[in-house]
């Protein structure tokens, strides 16, 4: 669904966890369901291949997707866990050619896309020298978490991921807390708040808590958030319009794309402009 960004960290730590959709079979096509809403012109049930997905596992209608009201297909990221499933988990043989493997390699695929999604939390959080502090306890759990990735399918149904996301969200909030301390003065904390649509524009967001926040159309035309914690923002429709994301932390390409910005936007290096930014 997404094309491989250019990967421009500066320890090329996150290249393994951007999408290379050439190296993966068509998984997030047909592992997962939708049903047919703004995002998506059709239901699918899950399991069940995209009409759009081409025996080479490409899409279609890729260059067209927003066009053919497939918009939520330009969202999603599985932060490369779909070439990890294709080429590693099952070494290059696809659901196609030994169909006894699909239901199985279905079933991986969501828990390696939470898994790698943990993984570039940490290891964002590792380039960060303001998380110094717990920079040993967060390589411990990036390398925990990467051996459960590299495990059999088998040993990948069987992982707890929610017991796997409760410890390193602990250590997530604390290099929120110590990247956020290094912002003067009272910040905001709006942390699961309901700010749909509301009118933030131009707003000094500096080391806001925003984790989970939801700010659906929000007008954040303008606002400053750098050094704000933005994870698990829903972005959806928010206008990001010359908005400064620099040094915003946790923030990911999914959530760019789910939101609406301009070319003066300012964005963390690790993310790309989303191509319907105008």
């Amino acid at each position: 669904m997404s094309q491989k960004h250019e990967a421009r960290s500066a320890g090329g730590d996150r290249l393994d966890l951007q999408a290379d959709c050439g190296s993966c079979f068509g998984l997030c096509c047909v592992a997962l369901p939708f049903a047919a809403s703004a995002d998506f012109a059709v239901d699918k049930p899950a399991g069940k291949p995209c009409t759009n997905l081409q025996a080479d596992f490409s899409c279609g209608i890729h260059a067209r997707l927003r066009d053919k009201g497939f918009s939520g297909c330009t969202v999603f990221d599985c932060f490369g866990a779909g070439q990890k499933v294709s080429q590693v988990t099952f070494g290059g043989t696809d659901w196609r050619s030994a169909p006894g493997t699909a239901r199985q390699m279905f079933d991986v695929f969501p828990v390696m896309r939470q898994l790698h999604e943990l993984l570039w939390y940490l290891a964002e959080a590792l380039e960060l020298p303001a998380a110094r502090p717990v920079h040993k306890d967060l390589r411990r759990a990036l390398d925990e978490t990467d051996r459960l990735t590299r495990g059999s399918a088998d040993a990948l149904a069987e992982v707890d991921v929610a017991a796997v996301r409760q410890d390193v969200n602990a250590l997530l909030l604390r290099t929120s807390e110590l990247v956020r301390a290094t912002v003067p003065g009272r910040k905001k904390n709006h942390r699961g708040a309901d700010l749909i649509g509301a009118r933030l524009r131009g707003a000094d967001l500096r080391g806001a808590n925003l984790r989970g926040a939801y700010l659906i159309a929000a007008d954040l035309k303008g606002a400053d958030l750098r050094t704000a914690d933005l994870i698990g923002v829903d972005f959806r429709d928010a206008n990001l319009s010359g908005a400064d994301l620099t040094g915003s932390i946790f923030l990911t390409q999914a959530q760019l794309n789910a939101a609406k910005g301009d070319a003066s936007a300012k964005l963390p290096e690790a993310l790309s402009r989303p191509a319907h930014w105008r």
